[in-house]
């Protein structure tokens, strides 16, 4: 799969509303690409996509795929008396790009979904007295230009979803930006694996599911996997790039490569045949490292049913949790690639 495939898949992964808890045009937009290659279902009580690749043949061993498609956002909490809404964090959202931004509110109260636009209300720099102190997320107030609770609670009810529209596009030297990069980048490493090994036969079946409410405690995953039933499971999530301020050892470089992971609560096994497989066929990659769990849904995956060896492979992106995330293309064609050639590998028939 070429980059700008890669480019594609995102301009229809990353658009649709996918907030924790509230997922579903997103999966649903993922399953429309999936249903391809498998049988791919939204099921609404998770809030997942479950996938099933061709082929499946229950005497083989089941190796899982997973990336999360939920974003973080904000929930509605309030309206005041004047129609502003009041907001809570969904996901761990920097309110420091809130101000003045272009939101979309996803409203219910009608019975049917109704998309809103509205603006983080912000006081002009004219009348600012004081510079000093950022906005907090239960500051925001939401202008959707209705003027009273009564007309704003015709539309939308508390509870309703609200994000931060940004669409994907095309930076310099192979770069693209948009919001959701976390994780829907992930979800597109997967789908593109699929797609390399159509065709071709494994001796595993391979299962996708591309999980609800990661953002909010990894509870999509929680269930998933207990669902797939795995013999191993491959996670791919998106990590830190490096920025002019952040310390390099933090991050790993944007464009270079799939990043594998080495924790305590990961297989170390596969772990060892990742670094081997990329060594071999010259796929970039740096390793790691997490002394603890890893902050991803393989922290749940790992300890489900009798417990399933999970490894991660992470996207490096920059600006993570803002609606303007930044990945480089060919890392999400190489952990692609990495998939793909694990499971021929691993897996020959």
């Amino acid at each position: 799969m070429e980059k700008s495939e890669i480019f594609g898949l995102l301009e229809k992964l990353c658009p649709p509303a996918g907030v924790s808890g509230d997922e579903e045009d997103a999966a649903q937009a993922a399953c429309a690409v999936l249903s391809q290659y498998g049988d791919a279902a939204f099921d609404k009580y998770t809030g997942n996509v479950i996938f099933r690749r061709s082929g499946w043949d229950e005497s083989k061993p089941n190796v899982l795929l997973d990336a999360h498609i939920d974003e973080i956002g904000l929930i509605v909490t309030d309206v005041t008396a004047e129609g502003f809404l009041k907001v809570a964090a969904c996901g761990g959202v920097d309110a420091r790009v809130l101000a003045a931004q272009q939101v979309e509110i996803l409203g219910t109260a009608s019975g049917r979904k109704q998309r809103l636009t509205g603006f983080v209300a912000t006081i002009a720099p004219h009348l600012q007295r004081d510079y000093s102190k950022a906005l907090k997320v239960e500051q925001v107030l939401i202008d959707t230009g209705f003027t009273s609770k009564e007309k704003v609670l015709k539309i939308i009810a508390l509870g309703d979803r609200v994000y931060i529209p940004n669409t994907p596009a095309v930076l310099l030297d192979g770069r693209v930006t948009s919001k959701a990069l976390d994780d829907r980048a992930g979800c597109a490493a997967l789908i593109a694996a699929v797609s390399m090994l159509q065709g071709q036969q494994l001796g595993c079946n391979v299962t996708i599911t591309l999980t609800s409410q990661e953002e909010v405690g990894e509870r999509g995953a929680k269930m998933g996997a207990y669902i797939a039933a795995a013999d191993a499971a491959i996670e791919v999530d998106v990590s830190f790039a490096d920025t002019p301020d952040e310390s390099p050892e933090d991050c790993a470089k944007l464009g270079s490569g799939v990043m594998i992971g080495a924790s305590p609560s990961l297989s170390r096994r596969m772990t060892r045949q990742m670094k081997a497989i990329a060594g071999e066929l010259g796929i970039p990659y740096t390793i790691e490292v997490m002394g603890e769990t890893t902050g991803t849904n393989a922290d749940v995956i790992g300890v489900s049913e009798g417990g399933i060896p999970a490894v991660t492979l992470s996207i490096p992106i920059r600006y993570m949790h803002t609606p303007a995330e930044v990945a480089a293309l060919e890392d999400i064609k190489n952990t692609a690639l990495l998939i793909s050639e694990y499971l021929k590998r691993e897996y020959q028939v």
